[in-house]
């Protein structure tokens, strides 16, 4: 299934996955590494009337911080149309996008706000401390106090806070390919994340 652009934006909504596959160097280590069809995850953030924006962890610093004003590395909230743009017309990469199904309330939307204060701007691993989150995540330990964050870590820790993931896990053991369907990751019910929709 695929949907453009402009009728993504139109339907974001706050909790939605995107999800994003490159053809670099690290972008094929990353996929290679995690066994993951991506190599990127953020989600959507749209509240109230403000237009719809992604949260999400990344290297560059193309863009300004909604939350800061300022052009940051690591993890970053910005206008969605303007990160997807990036991402497909600056770093080539595909996008595909899952909504998440199930209402949410004003409580979740307050977490969700309490997760953006405490992990904006939040540092990228390096390659070496990326590997060391994700190894300590296989092994499901709780890595320390997430000085530093990689996109998926992110998201994770996200939805927890938010009461959307299971903490059984901690938010290291998730890559970006975890939100890829094919790994049928279980949210708390009444939430399930829908199949992808590329985003041409």
């Amino acid at each position: 299934m695929t949907t453009t652009l402009d009728d993504a934006l139109a339907a974001a909504s706050t909790g939605d996955v995107w999800l994003f596959r490159g053809r670099t160097v690290a972008d094929l280590a990353i996929r290679a590494v995690t066994n993951s069809p991506v190599n990127h995850v953020g989600m959507v953030v749209a509240l109230d009337d403000l237009p719809p924006l992604l949260w999400h962890a990344e290297l560059g610093r193309s863009l300004p911080d909604v939350w800061t004003g300022k052009r940051q590395r690591g993890v970053q909230l910005h206008l969605l149309a303007d990160a997807v743009a990036t991402w497909r017309d600056r770093y080539g990469q595909r996008a595909w996008m899952r909504q998440l199904e199930g209402e949410l309330g004003r409580e979740h939307e307050d977490r969700l706000m309490e997760a953006i204060e405490r992990f904006d701007g939040r540092a990228f691993p390096t390659t070496a401390g990326l590997a060391r989150h994700w190894l300590t995540g296989r092994l499901r330990r709780r890595g320390a106090s997430l000085e530093t964050i990689y996109c998926a870590e992110l998201v994770a820790a996200t939805f927890q806070h938010m009461g959307l993931l299971p903490e059984r896990r901690p938010a290291s053991w998730y890559d970006p390919g975890r939100f890829w369907s094919g790994d049928r990751i279980e949210l708390v019910p009444p939430f399930a994340l829908a199949p992808e929709v590329a985003v041409a």
